[in-house]
């Protein structure tokens, strides 16, 4: 094969892996292609709640013509049993002569031993086609492994002049629906939504994933020490998405009462007045999660950056000015020197409707 093929190929089971992202946590979104003379004879991703595996559903449909054939495989394949066997085993017991991997598994159950398995059982492998994308699509599960915690994107839609809202209070809309609608989009694709407290009260959002049809429905988090918010809209959808609770000691009975309501809790540290937000994340880590889609207010925002936390930022920029009295996008960072503000690279602009997406990305 040429290294264009494979790339083609593996471009291929990148784009197959995309389509479970949100879905299959604590586990990667894989994705898996089996070629042979040119012919696809077996494709799979990564499946709800994270089994099967991408290769084990691709092997499915190849059946025994899998023999010979070449995988086109965007993670490392496991070599270790948990609720199934291993899908390097697979691989070996369906008798590929070749697997192409974009990237290793940093899991130590994994790392490096899904290959060892498939080269001496005699199947070529090939590493690194496509590592840079494949680094990119798994970098939450990457996150978790290797520091305790998802990956965190935060949101934020903001006027020209980088406000939310008017003096006020108006914030509804600043962006158009075409923006909207790609946030809900934006939402589906991760593991869970997440906002502060002080959104919960002044929004009363449902945080779910509308307008798509039957769309997958992230975690909906919300970060309150106290839970000191009504919240109706989240209590009138319980049947629809999951809801968890980040709360201090201080939530006490009111804790209780959101349990009653189907509601799960997570307690962390505090610090002073405010919720650890290290120790928020690790605990999100600790329940498995991979990627947090956060939609918080200025002073959540600004916590988040504060932390050092914050791996992704998308700004959706509307074509409005309100003004130095509206309310800024962002809380105060306490930065004295521009040697110390938070810095990301750009990866991607795009216009939805009226508005502009920014994509940005923590610079490595």
């Amino acid at each position: 094969m040429t290294q264009d093929t494979d790339l083609r190929w593996m471009t291929t089971a990148l784009g197959l892996g995309r389509r479970g992202q949100g879905r299959v946590w604590p586990n990667p979104s894989v994705g898996c292609v089996i070629v042979k003379d040119g012919r696809v004879l077996g494709r799979g991703w990564t499946q709800p709640g994270g089994r099967p595996h991408a290769e084990i559903v691709a092997l499915a449909q190849a059946g025994s013509h899998a023999a010979g054939a070449t995988a086109y495989v965007t993670l490392e394949p496991c070599a270790h049993t948990g609720k199934s066997g291993p899908c390097a085993q697979a691989l070996i017991d369906a008798g590929l002569a070749r697997c192409v991997v974009a990237t290793t598994d940093p899991d130590p159950r994994v790392s490096g031993r899904g290959i060892a398995m498939l080269q001496s059982a005699g199947i070529t492998v090939d590493l690194g086609c496509g590592k840079a994308q494949a680094d990119d699509a798994h970098a939450g599960f990457f996150r978790r492994i290797t520091e305790g915690r998802p990956k965190v994107t935060l949101k934020l839609a903001v006027s020209l002049d980088g406000r939310i809202a008017t003096a006020s209070g108006q914030s509804q809309w600043i962006t158009g629906p075409a923006a909207r609608r790609s946030v809900h989009r934006d939402r589906m694709c991760h593991d869970a939504v997440l906002v502060g407290g002080g959104t919960a009260r002044a929004d009363n959002p449902s945080l779910t994933v509308r307008d798509l049809g039957a769309a997958h429905q992230p975690v909906r988090i919300v970060a309150s020490r106290k839970l000191d918010f009504k919240g109706d809209a989240l209590k009138a959808s319980m049947d629809i998405a999951p809801l968890w609770l980040v709360h201090g000691e201080e939530a006490g009975e009111t804790a209780a009462l959101w349990r009653d309501h189907g509601a799960e809790l997570v307690q962390v540290s505090t610090n002073g007045r405010v919720l650890d937000v290290a120790d928020m994340m690790r605990a999100l880590g600790d329940k498995g999660l991979t990627s947090v889609y956060c939609e918080g207010g200025a002073a959540f925002a600004a916590s988040l950056l504060q932390s050092d936390v914050v791996d992704d930022v998308i700004i959706y920029g509307a074509g409005l000015v309100i003004g130095a009295e509206g309310w800024p996008g962002l809380g105060a960072l306490e930065q004295a020197a521009l040697s110390g503000c938070p810095r990301f690279d750009l990866k991607s602009v795009n216009p939805v409707g009226n508005d502009i997406r920014h994509h940005w990305t923590r610079c490595r």
